[in-house]
């Protein structure tokens, strides 16, 4: 017998694509294997990072020890702190006493939700937005998403704090208390950055109503440059979040290394957070979720070599824009809708709900932001051609949207396109 827990979390595998495929595909060894648009990773550039690693990080005794027998995670804590004043440009320098060091951002969710929320509160969202926060929150703290649904473009205008707001009253009628709300910027899965303007809206509101603010800042050096004069650079909320505007004690902002250095398999992330109490409490739940000394030991390395740092970033942006104007060029050549104005992380949302078999069935208004199964057949469609993305799995509102990660090898790109073009063609 499992306990109520247990069994909750054994029914998420049975979520139908809730998962994303692995990729197989190899153009020399594999050429008919899986393309997995699903995944978020800046795939070109793990060669360059694991070739770092591989001739310029020196292990030692400390990199297979406990870490509190070390000043290791010290180390990696200051070289953190002076990367993020370089690249996020707080009001003030980031104190390392400030930063947890945990396995990802993942871990550190889960951390939070213990920290922050009682079992049945709510993390408050606006929506579209990355589906997995429902796992990253809940499967260890039992918290749920509550979403504040926007249309896109007004996801990331002032005015989105007038949903957050009918969105908290609606939980409050429901007897659903919101301690904290979730900040995804640069967005996942958009692609988009928010104004200061819509940021200072979004801090001034959860100072009225003392929410928390997580802002999670994971594609921080994932902006590129796409050309459009229109496209909102990135600013981070520790670069605006003045004790005019929020109590500092309610602010915390998430980092790692999974995104901004090609390196999700390293889990190694970090809380950057003012308020001591909270700090302290995660420190408790640390010893669950530790990094590993090896991992400090690569990071420790990577934030310290400045000259790779800016050199691998400036290398990470250019082919990001790179595949993104190929991405972009194709859909726009066969006339698919996606979100414009993107310039940042790895994904593109693209619009297939002309391509959702016919007849596509309304959603009841009790799963109203569940994939229907003409998405469900659609993604089968898809995989049966060797392409994979997931069906609704960021949660829009309307059927039909998938996340297209574009941040791929240029040749893997263009095939797994070809696929997803050729089953779009089809369907026609």
């Amino acid at each position: 017998m499992l306990s109520s827990r247990g069994r909750n979390n054994a029914q998420l595998h049975k979520i139908p694509w809730r998962y994303a495929l692995a990729r197989t595909y190899d153009k020399e060894t594999n050429p008919s294997g899986m393309i997995s648009f699903g995944l978020a990773e800046h795939a070109p550039m793990r060669a360059e990072i694991s070739n770092y690693i591989n001739t310029k990080v020196e292990f030692n005794v400390a990199s297979v020890a406990y870490g509190s027998g070390n000043d290791a995670t010290a180390r990696l804590q200051k070289a953190v702190a002076a990367h993020l004043d370089d690249i996020l440009k707080p009001i003030a320098p980031i104190d390392p006493e400030n930063l947890i060091v945990a396995s990802g951002a993942t871990a550190i969710g889960s951390m939070l939700g213990f920290a922050l929320a009682e079992p049945g509160d709510g993390i408050l969202a606006s929506r579209p937005v990355y589906g997995r926060f429902e796992l990253d929150y809940g499967v260890e703290a039992g918290v749920q998403m509550v979403y504040a649904d926007t249309m896109t473009e007004e996801a990331f205008a002032p005015s989105v704090v007038e949903k957050y707001e009918m969105a908290l009253e609606d939980a409050k009628a429901r007897g659903v208390r919101i301690p904290a709300l979730l900040l995804v910027n640069p967005h996942n899965p958009v692609g988009r950055c928010y104004s200061v303007e819509t940021l200072t809206a979004i801090l001034k509101f959860c100072d009225k109503h003392q929410l928390h603010i997580i802002s999670d800042e994971v594609y921080a050096s994932c902006v590129f440059d796409t050309g459009d004069p229109s496209a909102v650079p990135f600013t981070s909320i520790l670069s605006l979040s003045t004790p005019e505007l929020i109590n500092p004690d309610l602010v915390h902002l998430l980092w790692g290394f999974s995104k901004d250095f090609a390196s999700g398999g390293l889990h190694l992330g970090f809380l950057i957070s003012q308020n001591a109490s909270l700090r302290q409490s995660c420190k408790a739940i640390l010893r669950l979720h530790n990094a590993s000394s090896a991992a400090i030991t690569i990071g420790t390395a990577i934030l310290e070599d400045r000259t790779f740092v800016h050199a691998f970033t400036a290398k990470s942006q250019k082919a990001l824009a790179s595949t993104y104007r190929i991405a972009t060029s194709t859909l726009d050549r066969e006339g698919i809708k996606y979100i414009k104005g993107g310039n940042a992380g790895f994904f593109i949302y693209i619009d297939l709900s002309p391509y959702l078999p016919s007849p596509a069935p309304a959603p009841s208004s009790e799963h109203k932001h569940s994939p229907s199964a003409a998405e469900f057949a659609l993604a089968q469609n898809f995989v049966d051609a060797g392409v994979f993305l997931h069906p609704c799995e960021e949660h829009g509102m309307i059927p039909g949207w998938f996340r297209l990660v574009f941040a791929q090898e240029e040749d893997v790109l263009i095939e797994g396109l070809r696929r997803m073009i050729g089953v779009l063609r089809s369907l026609k």
